[in-house]
């Protein structure tokens, strides 16, 4: 009983340190709105949000990739405690009786720091939450083609799934498939804030989304599709630590096709670096896992250029699609990186945030549009949306 009551102690404690973090931008988001509409409030709101969101995915890779995941063994507090000062003695004993290990100081104060982060955002996506319903309830200033306030309720459900699953993370030890799963909530977190963002911005300027032929439509649903499987398989990877089971490129150990252990490298529900019968997982294991991921980046790849091709015929989705472009090039480049490079840590980070960023675009781009059934090629190119 004395254990769980600190826990809570602990968790209301984090809160407390989130939600001083979330009131200075708050607060400077009041300031600086202060004479706008209520929708562009909430826009504000919400692409503040979606950028401290994205900094966090950054940070969350940064702490995964420093190996700090588990700098506090326990959760939500630091030895049971609100930040690491108070748990010096216990992190110095672990430091000293491991000074390699996965507790130290320094990882402590990088994953508590993640924990801080993480508290902030939910706070904002409460507030973004709480606004949503309000302005949905107002009788004067609320546009006809207004966003149901449903969507910022289903991302504050979402997020705290997100902090499940960060419990989970640390209670399991890093289990694989709980990780991969923390990271692609991330991403749809992201996602759902994006989506929400660009039908703001279609509220405030009174503008329907564009209207593209069933084809285009089908290519955009395409290629979330398929980024979401190499993005799944990116989680994998990273949680597997399988990034440096091929070194070089395009071959891998000299090989067109090494030897590799698929059964083993995808059981899913298994301990961190052990296969599903209890033995230490295969190097075998470890290549399939990462030649997978090299497989279905060349599919990737040529669904988001082909879609990005198709796209730049339309003047309205020039900014999207430029980024989406931009992002597929960074993509290719911090992925070769991480392999001839030996995995370095920038490189690294970045690959994770693009991946982010890309799913977040490709969102950008689906609700700035719509399929017109009478369309069968590309709308004019004066018809605009909002970017």
């Amino acid at each position: 009983m004395q254990t769980a009551s600190f826990d809570w102690s602990a968790l209301l404690r984090l809160a407390l340190v989130g939600l001083v973090l979330a009131a200075g931008p708050l607060a400077w988001l009041r300031w600086r709105h202060r004479a706008a509409q209520p929708v562009g409030r909430l826009q504000a709101l919400t692409l503040l949000t979606l950028f401290l969101t994205f900094d966090l995915v950054l940070f969350g890779a940064f702490t995964r990739l420093t190996d700090s995941g588990l700098g506090c063994p326990d959760w939500p507090g630091c030895y049971g405690h609100a930040t690491p000062v108070g748990a010096q003695v216990p992190i110095t004993l672990a430091q000293t009786a491991s000074p390699d290990g996965p507790v130290t100081h320094g990882k402590a104060w990088i994953e508590m720091v993640h924990r801080y982060l993480a508290s902030s955002v939910g706070l904002l996506i409460l507030v973004l939450a709480v606004s949503a319903w309000m302005l949905a309830r107002r009788k004067r200033g609320t546009p006809a083609n207004a966003l149901s306030p449903w969507w910022a309720t289903a991302t504050l459900l979402w997020v705290c799934l997100q902090g499940a699953f960060g419990a989970l993370t640390v209670t399991m030890k890093l289990f694989p498939a709980i990780v991969s799963l923390h990271l692609l909530g991330g991403y749809v977190l992201l996602a759902l804030l994006a989506l929400q963002a660009v039908r703001q911005s279609q509220m405030l300027r009174v503008q329907a989304p564009l209207p593209v032929s069933g084809a285009v439509r089908l290519a955009m649903l395409v290629a979330l599709g398929v980024l979401l499987v190499q993005v799944l398989s990116g989680a994998w990877v990273s949680t597997n630590y399988a990034v440096l089971a091929c070194a070089e490129f395009p071959t891998c150990q000299d090989s067109w096709w090494p030897a590799m252990d698929f059964a083993q490298g995808f059981a899913l529900w298994r301990p961190l670096g052990l296969a599903a019968d209890g033995a230490p997982l295969s190097f075998q294991a470890l290549t399939a896992i990462h030649f997978s991921h090299r497989l279905l980046a060349v599919v990737a790849v040529l669904a988001l250029g082909v879609l990005a091709w198709r796209l730049r015929r339309l003047p309205a989705l020039a900014t999207p699609v430029h980024c989406l472009a931009g992002l597929l090039v960074l993509q290719v480049a911090t992925g070769l990186s991480n392999v001839v490079l030996g995995w370095p840590l920038l490189a690294a980070v970045l690959h994770t945030g693009g991946a982010g960023a890309l799913g977040a675009t490709l969102v950008w781009i689906l609700a700035a549009t719509h399929q017109h059934a009478r369309l069968r090629s590309a709308p004019p190119r004066t018809q605009k949306v909002p970017t």
